[in-house]
């Protein structure tokens, strides 16, 4: 049998198998040569600007340059096979390498030889990004993609101003041609007013020329690859004007190399911070590029699933691991070139990935002539970008609470570390969960006349309270953690009522669950309303509470709870009821 009759027929078979796990790959195999056109002006664009930021957040994170671009190539091309957005760029990130320097940087302190200290930096980085790639799969594993909720806009907010700023910061030196140090960002700001009168003056004015031009670019051709183009102009006026004779410091030797796959080194002594700072590493990077992949998900009509892009983050992050790099996560700035270029395929992304490596192997020479001021230029202008201050600004008067959540969160990031900072969104978003499910939105609910319909008192003014009836909602799910908060809420509205009360209408409608917790409150609050004389009534969601019933071997007239499938049939019992007992209608 001919061989190639055989690959032909099970191709199709092993494509639908793999589909599975690379959602990809039907559409790569597949792939509509219509696109190209498009995707390859999309790639292009993409590498245009992946290349000058991936050697300059490779300097920002304590790495040689060509490991940026390491971290770059192989993990968008593995994106692209198991990513479910066709527009999400992958690769370095501003947040990412920050938590990566204040996670590794103590761990070498100590350590007296540069050339040891630098190789045992790289490992920790490269077992660091191993580890976040095996925990994002294992969450995927779990179905943990729902975590990404807890990262609300403005804990990302603040946080991203606040590694923006903790970026800026870092570059000064840089930009001026000192040396600063410090282990936080006071001290650094301390170390750079110091060495102000040392600053290096051809350095200086290349910086100053450098961010003119990014000026006018931005003014005059902002359709341009403004990165790209300082990075060049930089590395033409370092081998031009041999800039090094004027002691500017220049990136220095790149190899003209593929990346080598290597299996990660694991320092076990070092588990006890790799570990949590993986955990770390992965919960933002995950939050912040699935907000960036529904973003454009949603502008461009289709659906992402939270659990296949933890998985395609782990996969990239082990790809850049075995290939030498660091970790990564979704590029916004990336991705919306990569939008507005007309990228419609995943091909846009294996193309760009494909053109950095192309550069690599031809401009690796050039490219060591590139002086480290642009850098620090390059990275000053995109943490620029990641500012969000304005929309910090309208958050005051829009929601007081969520404004100092971000505002403590940029605080945390900018006076105590990126780490702690991160930690801190952490456990305000958890907090801020908390908060909202133990104390959930009520309303007390009143008969508008004209409708026959129940509204909230609060909100609508032609509602009014009917006598001698409380009618409740409560919105949220009945759980343990809000249960002794609803039995008090119930009672004091009872307590506070205009008439005594005979009937409490629970409106059951937004209890999209009831714990054992939940239904025991209810059960005990039952117990304390018939001893004053004051029917209970369940309307609606009434399921979870009849099988806690059964549980306990409970029966309805045990507990005096009445159940009704909705509030308007049990107001026409509270009715009735009254006409029975009391000798009066309510109308």
């Amino acid at each position: 049998m001919n061989p190639f009759k055989v690959i032909i027929r099970i191709a199709p078979f092993l494509v639908e198998r793999l589909s599975r796990w690379m959602p990809g790959l039907p559409e790569i195999v597949g792939y509509d040569r219509a696109f190209l056109k498009s995707d390859a002006a999309a790639g292009l664009s993409v590498a245009a600007i992946a290349l000058p930021t991936g050697i300059a957040y490779a300097e920002l994170a304590g790495f040689s340059p060509v490991i940026g671009l390491y971290s770059t190539i192989m993990p968008m091309i593995v994106y692209a096979f198991f990513g479910s957005s066709r527009q999400l760029i992958v690769g370095p990130d501003a947040a990412t390498c920050a938590m990566i320097t204040a996670s590794l940087t103590p761990l070498i302190a100590l350590s007296e030889n540069v050339n040891e200290a630098a190789a045992y930096y790289h490992a920790l980085a490269v077992s660091l990004t191993l580890f976040t790639g095996v925990l994002c799969i294992v969450a995927a594993r779990f179905r943990l993609g729902f975590l990404a909720e807890l990262l609300s806009r403005p804990i990302l907010m603040g946080l991203l101003n606040g590694v923006a700023l903790t970026i800026i910061i870092g570059q000064l030196g840089k930009l001026i041609g000192v040396t600063t140090s410090g282990k936080d960002n006071i001290s650094l700001l301390i170390s750079f007013f110091f060495n102000l009168s040392n600053t290096h003056l051809p350095t200086l004015l290349l910086t100053l020329m450098l961010f003119f031009l990014y000026l006018v670019l931005r003014r005059k051709l902002p359709m341009i690859p403004i990165a790209l183009t300082l990075a060049v102009a930089a590395t033409l006026a370092g081998y031009l004007v041999d800039l090094e004779a004027w002691h500017v410091m220049t990136v220095g030797e790149i190899p003209a190399s593929l990346p080598t796959l290597h299996f990660p080194a694991f320092p076990h002594e070092s588990w006890g911070t790799i570990l949590p700072a993986a955990g770390a590493l992965a919960f933002i990077s995950f939050g912040s590029a699935t907000l960036t992949a529904r973003s454009f998900a949603a502008k461009n009509g289709y659906e992402i699933d939270s659990n296949r892009e933890l998985t395609a983050l782990g996969a990239a992050n082990i790809a850049s691991a075995l290939s030498q790099g660091f970790a990564i996560s979704g590029a916004d700035s990336r991705t919306a070139v990569n939008d507005a270029a007309g990228g419609k395929t995943r091909m846009a992304q294996i193309i760009a990935a494909l053109a950095i490596l192309v550069a690599l192997l031809l401009f690796a020479a050039p490219l060591s002539h590139m002086p480290v001021a642009a850098l620090g230029v390059i990275l000053v202008i995109s943490a620029v970008s990641l500012t969000d201050f304005a929309t910090m600004k309208k958050l005051y008067t829009i929601s007081r609470t969520e404004f100092h959540i971000a505002l403590a969160t940029f605080l945390a990031v900018v006076l105590i570390g990126v780490m702690p900072g991160i930690l801190l969104a952490v456990c305000l978003a958890v907090l801020s969960f908390l908060m909202k499910t133990a104390r959930p939105m009520d309303h007390k609910l009143g008969l508008m006349q004209t409708q026959r319909d129940f509204m909230e008192i609060d909100h609508y003014p032609d509602a009014k309270e009917v006598d001698h009836l409380l009618i409740y909602r409560f919105e949220a799910s009945l759980i343990f953690i809000n249960a002794s908060y609803f039995r008090a809420r119930v009672t004091e509205l009872i307590e506070s009522a205009s008439t005594p009360v005979y009937w409490v209408i629970i409106d059951a409608r937004s209890m999209n669950n009831i714990d054992l917790t939940g239904a025991a409150a209810l059960y005990d609050l039952s117990r304390v309303l018939e001893a004053k004389g004051i029917t209970i009534a369940l309307a609606g969601r009434s399921e979870q509470f009849t099988k806690w019933m059964a549980l306990h071997s409970l029966n309805q007239d045990t507990i005096k709870i009445r159940f009704f499938p909705d509030r308007h049939l049990a107001y026409d019992a509270f009715l009735e009821d009254l006409n029975v007992h009391q000798g009066f209608a309510q109308k």
